[in-house]
């Protein structure tokens, strides 16, 4: 009993230390994941950190796709109103 309730703790002190943009996506990741290994066969503290990481690079491509967008717009509307 005291394992998965030391897990838990030290996964939620893990999410309270990173700082908010470091978090982006993986708050959702981690909760999909958690009930995804939850009912996949208990291993909800696996899934949740496996949906953590996932989340995490899902929303950096997110972000690198978004600045690449904006330097060719910028780039492309230069002149232009």
């Amino acid at each position: 009993m005291k394992s998965p309730l030391l897990a838990v703790a030290a996964a939620v002190l893990m999410l309270g230390a990173t700082s908010a943009a470091n978090a982006k996506g993986c708050i959702k990741g981690a909760i999909v994941g958690g009930v995804a290994g939850h009912y996949a066969g208990h291993h909800g503290v696996l899934g949740a950190a496996a949906g953590c990481l996932y989340g995490r690079h899902h929303a950096k491509e997110q972000e690198q796709q978004d600045r690449q967008r904006q330097q060719q717009s910028q780039a492309n509307g230069q002149g232009k109103l």
